[in-house]
């Protein structure tokens, strides 16, 4: 299966129409205007001049198919890397995400070797997102537990997450996850 990660251009933006339904974004509030739709677009192509991310559309050959990012943010007094992703509801269950995932991962770890970056990386999928939650998983990840997440950021909707998390100073490929428990390093909280 040919899956690469393109960086976000301005040819993605049917893409992002494409993701904006009500079935694809169920899980995070539901379709964005026109407007709030643009203003995202733009945000995406801006995030590499900012040095703390970068937004790509995941290609399967030569098709865009969906979308996947990581970016820094504040996250329980620590800086910290967070991802999230999509894929178009034709193209879900052939193994997309995994591939695109597995990428941005070797991606964020390449990034993390630069001083004063994060060492984390984190995703968020909300509780209920079972085909999200079980990609983390497949991803390797480490599921610390559920919590409340606001999405988007600053708006004030607080929705209900899973917190996954990846250490990315660990050099090993993406596998299974491993479940914190409560008291161990980086437990459940």
């Amino acid at each position: 299966m040919d899956v690469r990660l393109q960086p976000w251009s301005e040819s993605a933006l049917d893409l992002l129409r494409r993701i904006n339904t009500p079935r694809m974004r169920r899980h995070v509030g539901g379709p964005e205007t026109e407007e709030q739709m643009l203003a995202r677009h733009r945000r995406y192509l801006a995030m590499p001049a900012t040095g703390r991310g970068r937004m790509f559309a995941v290609l399967l050959g030569d098709e865009l198919v969906g979308s996947i990012a990581y970016h820094r943010r504040d996250w329980r007094g620590e800086q910290v890397y967070e991802t999230g992703w999509n894929v178009l509801p034709p193209f879900q269950g052939h193994g997309i995400a995994t591939a695109a995932g597995a990428a941005l991962i070797a991606v964020v770890r390449e990034a993390a070797r630069q001083p004063g970056t994060p060492r984390f990386l984190h995703a968020f999928p909300a509780v209920e997102n079972a085909p999200s939650n079980a990609l983390c998983r497949r991803l390797g990840f480490t599921l610390l537990g559920a919590c409340d997440f606001e999405y988007p950021p600053g708006s004030g909707s607080v929705m209900r997450s899973n917190d996954w998390r990846v250490d990315l100073a660990d050099p090993g490929p993406p596998g299974p996850a491993r479940h914190a428990h409560p008291g161990a390093p980086g437990g459940a909280r």
